[in-house]
């Protein structure tokens, strides 16, 4: 792709019509063009910037590990009663738990299930001391369940229509645990559809509850819906570094941060070109330099490594990862994206960002090319889901059942843990620095979100990496196998940039999607 600028020359760029940095249609500054854009977002600029600064303890100890994913806290509830025996009437209802010792055992037999959730558990998870209830005023008194992230209420019992009242005010996600054959009946496994779903209606009458929150004795169901509310936990509220500041896709582009400001509460906090600059400057005459070879002799002493570069394009791309981390550390921020990757990053970096946007995902930082506030929160939710590096890329044209997805900044640590070989070439587009061409794993399930341009609607496929092409094209490809027809994927693309993740968390994404104000497609 191409773009003409000022003299009528084409300039080599990986994504047409990208709003990023400066590049901004009519000369407007950025605060303009996000005004006039209809959409005006509080920016916060990291100033004051020094290289010694970024060098204090301090700041050197939160770059040396990323931050990790904050636990997701539940409360586990047990609701239950027991019933006195009546002459000639019905006295108790469905449900094999009707007397204290039974409550007690089953507790017990809920606590230990919980603590090896939480154990086994790829993710943090936290489980705060069962609460027994039987009627409203109990759960209502229950102290720490305000302070949970989501409730899980393992309904033995208690034949209150309204029983869980209390719960759904606090306003939190609620889960429901019942046993068929894993241990006593519950007997919510009968009432739960017709007498809280539907409330004795033909159809769902409390907001907030769905059927995809009620699990019958399988634990591992509950696992999934508690990742994808971790998940959902840590994407709100991310605070990113957007060097350059922020962009996007679209009509224009510039709703995109303040869109992803609304739905997902993310921190935006930029940093200049200017300072950046200064910054590169110092740390090029500095130790850090010294420091950068070494990392990169060690990079690239990996057998899985094959060098077709130029050397100092990867040393110097080591020290921008230097820089990149202080940032985030000085910010105390988890992500960071860069606009003007196309361009204006290679002079003061002496090389391009793709190489070092892939070691810092590695690491479990969330790093950005091009600063698209588009596709970001989308990538930003399926990595705090999966634990895993998420991979930005450019999508094609769907066509016998295949459709290449690449771009130049690919992490080489796909599943979290194993690095993949990787050839380190050139950036195609300039054929300048450093980029990785990773050699994807044919056979992995992969989850792509596609996002559209009004941060309405999310796109979710599901397919397999099939091949890891050498096209002339962003270095690192993947030919991906889809399980829908060519004409339904090609007519549910709607924006461009897609994020994407080795494994399957179609249903962690849509789950968690069900609390944003976005729409969840999965093609299938």
């Amino acid at each position: 792709m191409s773009q003409r600028v000022e003299g009528g020359a084409l300039r080599a760029q990986c994504c047409p019509r990208e709003i990023r940095g400066r590049e901004i249609p009519g000369g407007l500054s950025r605060r303009e063009f996000l005004e006039v854009s209809g959409f005006s977002i509080a920016l916060s600029a990291l100033t004051g910037l020094s290289w010694p600064g970024l060098l204090a303890a301090e700041v050197q100890d939160r770059a040396a590990e990323p931050p990790k994913r904050k636990p997701l806290i539940v409360k586990p509830i047990f609701t239950y009663e027991t019933p006195s025996r009546q002459p000639q009437t019905s006295w108790r209802s469905w449900g094999g738990v009707e007397t204290e010792e039974q409550g007690r055992e089953e507790m017990g037999r809920i606590r230990a299930e919980l603590a090896k959730l939480a154990a086994e558990a790829d993710f943090p998870v936290e489980f705060l001391p069962i609460s027994p209830a039987k009627n409203q005023a109990n759960l209502a008194a229950i102290g720490d369940a305000a302070g949970a992230d989501a409730i899980l209420v393992c309904a033995a019992g208690g034949t209150d229509p309204n029983l869980f009242a209390p719960l759904a005010k606090l306003g939190k996600p609620l889960l429901f645990f019942l046993r068929h054959t894993s241990g006593p009946l519950s007997f919510w496994y009968e009432a739960i559809s017709p007498w809280y779903v539907r409330g004795n209606k033909s159809d769902k009458v409390v907001p907030g509850i769905d059927v995809d929150d009620i699990v019958v004795d399988a634990i591992p169901e509950i696992v999934w819906r508690l990742r994808a509310l971790c998940g959902l936990k840590n994407a709100r509220g991310t605070r990113i570094l957007a060097i350059g500041g922020p962009g996007g896709w679209g009509p224009l582009g510039g709703p995109a941060p303040g869109l992803a400001k609304d739905r997902w509460a993310i921190d935006i906090r930029t940093v200049s070109y200017e300072e950046l600059a200064s910054l590169m400057k110092a740390a090029f005459e500095s130790d850090a330099l010294k420091i950068a070879r070494a990392r990169a002799d060690a990079y690239l002493r990996d057998p899985g490594v094959t060098l077709e570069a130029d050397r100092p394009a990867v040393e110097n791309a080591f020290v921008l990862d230097h820089v990149f981390r202080s940032l985030m550390a000085k910010a105390e921020a988890s992500a960071i994206t860069i606009s003007g990757c196309m361009s204006t990053i290679m002079p003061i970096a002496r090389t391009t960002a793709c190489l070092t946007l892939s070691t810092l995902n590695d690491a479990g930082y969330l790093a950005f090319c091009e600063s698209d506030f588009v596709v970001i929160p989308a990538g930003i939710l399926l990595a705090r889901i999966s634990g895993r590096p998420h991979f930005l890329n450019d999508p094609t044209f769907p066509h016998g059942g295949v459709i290449t997805l690449a771009h130049c900044t690919a992490p080489r640590k796909m599943d979290g843990a194993t690095l993949d070989a990787a050839r380190i070439l050139t950036h195609f587009e300039s054929d300048y620095g450093a980029a990785p061409k990773v050699a994807f794993r044919e056979g992995v399930k992969l989850t792509s979100i596609i996002p559209d341009f009004a941060h309405a609607r999310w796109v979710g496929l599901l397919a397999e990496v099939v091949d890891a092409p050498f096209l002339p094209v962003c270095r690192a490809q993947m030919d991906i196998a889809y399980g829908v027809t060519d004409r339904r994927l090609a007519e549910g693309m709607p924006g461009f940039h897609w994020e994407s993740i080795y494994g399957d968390y179609m249903r962690e994404v849509g789950y968690a999607l069900r609390r944003t104000p976005i729409a969840w497609e999965p093609l299938t």
